[in-house]
């Protein structure tokens, strides 16, 4: 009797190492707090714990991982197995994808957007651009054009930009430029206080930062359709924790992204926009709207010339500039 209870509680006990073994934990670093842009990660986690029954879990840290601007540094160290990053942040670490961020694309929507963004991710140039980083891009964050609240007085016409202080990065402060505004790159986190100091004077974002980082708060007017583009964020993982998983488990997480990405686009087509308009129309935001001609002009003005730089810098580092603009463009055509 005696050794068969021994066998059995050595039994219980390699059956718990096995489990404890198999279990798997991923940090991953996000920053600001839960919103529409997260969504996709949140979703992610959810499906990943329920397909392998609690064995995977995705342990989401906002902000308490890293800042926002060092994610793709904390990934390329294995300090956490994902994280959510700008490519606008630090445009010489991530050149090859900053493609999407092009003023005047022409993308439409959310799903062209992620249609757009994981062709790119996949190619070569791309997968070792981003293997500098140990880093795999497995997701984006699609966002929808952008657009200015202001604070004093609003601009009547595109020439009421010269001299403005505007939060704007990537190909978003490019062409901001070109009608004179001053743009500045900062993290959504450092907006608000920028705003409220005076450091800047508009702020360049997607309509549910506008809600979730306190722009609306202190604005007085919005540009309704200066779209000039938007920024691409991915989400990545880190290259030896993906190679580490068990085929079950990097089953769940591949498996899942697509899932994932449906849930973010309903949900921001749905909760984020219609909790837009009644967050300006609450605070009294006088909503700034440009004629057809001047919108024009402004895209005449911004998008070849910002093309044509971003393809020779990019080609001299010896990225397939010219194939990857192709690629996005020859997309967006095709789709029209």
């Amino acid at each position: 009797m005696r050794t068969l209870m021994t066998r059995t509680a050595v039994a219980a006990l390699t059956l718990a190492f096995a489990t404890e073994a198999m279990a798997t934990e991923w940090n991953v670093s996000l920053w600001g707090k839960r919103r529409a842009f997260t969504e996709h990660v949140e979703k992610l986690a959810e499906l990943v714990n329920e397909k392998t029954n609690g064995e995977f879990t995705l342990n989401i840290s906002y902000g308490g991982l890293s800042k926002n601007k060092e994610n793709l540094d904390g990934i390329s160290i294995g300090a956490f197995e994902m994280a959510q990053f700008c490519a606008g942040y630090h445009r010489d670490k991530n050149p090859s994808i900053t493609v999407l961020e092009l003023p005047f694309l022409g993308v439409t929507s959310l799903r062209q957007e992620v249609e757009l963004s994981m062709a790119v991710y996949q190619h070569p140039a791309v997968i070792e651009d981003l293997g500098r980083w140990e880093a795999t891009l497995l997701m984006p964050s699609p966002l929808p054009q952008y657009n200015l609240v202001g604070v004093g007085d609003a601009p009547s016409t595109l020439a009421d930009f010269a001299g403005l202080s505007v939060r704007a990065t990537g190909g978003i402060g490019k062409a901001m430029e070109t009608i004179g505004a001053v743009p500045t790159s900062m993290s959504a986190s450092e907006v608000r206080q920028a705003m409220d100091s005076g450091i800047v004077k508009a702020v360049s974002f997607a309509p549910h930062a506008h809600m979730s980082f306190g722009t609306v708060e202190n604005g007085t007017w919005w540009t309704t359709n200066l779209n000039p583009g938007t920024v691409n964020c991915p989400v990545v993982v880190n290259n030896d924790a993906l190679a580490d998983l068990s085929d079950e488990h990097r089953d769940a997480l591949l498996g899942s992204v697509d899932e994932a990405l449906e849930h973010y686009i309903t949900s921001y087509e749905t909760k984020t926009m219609d909790a837009w308009g009644p967050a300006l129309e609450e605070r009294g935001i006088t909503s700034v709207t440009f004629t057809d001609d001047e919108l024009a002009a402004f895209k005449d003005a911004a998008a070849a010339p910002a093309a044509a730089a971003w393809i020779e810098d990019n080609t001299a580092r010896g990225l397939p500039a010219q194939e990857l603009y192709d690629l996005v463009t020859g997309m967006i055509a095709e789709a029209k």
